[in-house]
């Protein structure tokens, strides 16, 4: 009733945003395309009073991860709302990009934070073929065109390339690190080689602000009267009936992969 009557002062909001899952250029994970309506709706809606994060993410595309993260940023600042991120089991490798994402990061005492690396991971077939007698042919236009192609043996120049590819992808993550929490990290020259951190020991890594969670810090911030709105990605009629079902099975494996890294 408050917030209908005219000149009466409402209870602060905030708007809160589920990252949940890997982050994917495929369309079925986290993705800038299906979150930048939801991105925009909660920051607009209602005027919050901050918009909160609320991550459980175990990293994935470094792009989508780029283009995710910025968009939170450029509303933020475009709207003056302060952002905050809970980490829930993971906020790792791309999780964690999203998560420096906010003005400040808290997380459980059992999370795990951090994997500030890139990976890249495939399978070699070439024996196999072979083995059944299988003869791979290709032809190209461009020598660097059949690069890392798994059904030919491993060649030392496309590994060096590859290693280069990760190496720059490797300086744009940690350059955004730096770039939004350079006075709080810790002078740990291991920090960005891909470690985890859990609860605490983030704490001490200064990857993340604090140990606490969503409704208890926001009640403290903004007061017992404090209101959640909650925003995630709807699913379409057509991954709800199951039309999308092999692509989502194949999702679901690679991100329950993903997970598996950090034993969750």
């Amino acid at each position: 009733m408050r917030n209908l009557i005219p000149f009466m002062k409402s209870n602060p909001a905030v708007n809160v945003i589920r990252l949940q899952g890997a982050i994917s250029n495929s369309g079925q994970g986290l993705d800038d395309p299906s979150l930048a309506v939801v991105i925009e709706k909660a920051f607009r809606k209602g005027k919050p009073a901050a918009v909160a994060l609320q991550i459980n993410c175990p990293g994935g595309s470094p792009v989508q991860s780029s283009l995710i993260a910025s968009r939170i940023r450029r509303l933020s600042e475009e709207k003056d709302v302060p952002v905050y991120a809970f980490v829930e089991d993971v906020a790792a490798s791309g999780g964690y990009w999203l998560a420096v994402a906010a003005d400040e990061i808290y997380a459980d005492a059992g999370s795990i934070v951090g994997s500030i690396g890139v990976i890249s991971a495939g399978f070699g077939v070439n024996q196999f073929i072979e083995q059944h007698g299988i003869e791979r042919r290709v032809h190209t236009a461009g020598k660097s065109k059949s690069m890392l192609d798994p059904f030919q043996k491993e060649k030392p120049a496309d590994v060096k390339r590859l290693k280069g590819w990760l190496d720059d992808l490797h300086a744009i993550f940690i350059d955004h690190v730096k770039s939004r929490r350079a006075a709080k990290l810790a002078d740990n020259p291991d920090l960005f080689n891909g470690e985890v951190y859990i609860g605490q020991k983030a704490v001490d890594q200064g990857l993340i602000d604090g140990l606490d969670h969503l409704v208890p810090f926001m009640k403290g911030k903004f007061g017992d009267e404090v209101r959640f709105r909650r925003f995630g990605p709807r699913k379409s009629l057509f991954q709800r009936i199951g039309a999308s079902m092999l692509v989502s099975a194949v999702s679901s494996l690679e991100e329950r992969a993903a997970f598996a890294r950090f034993g969750l």
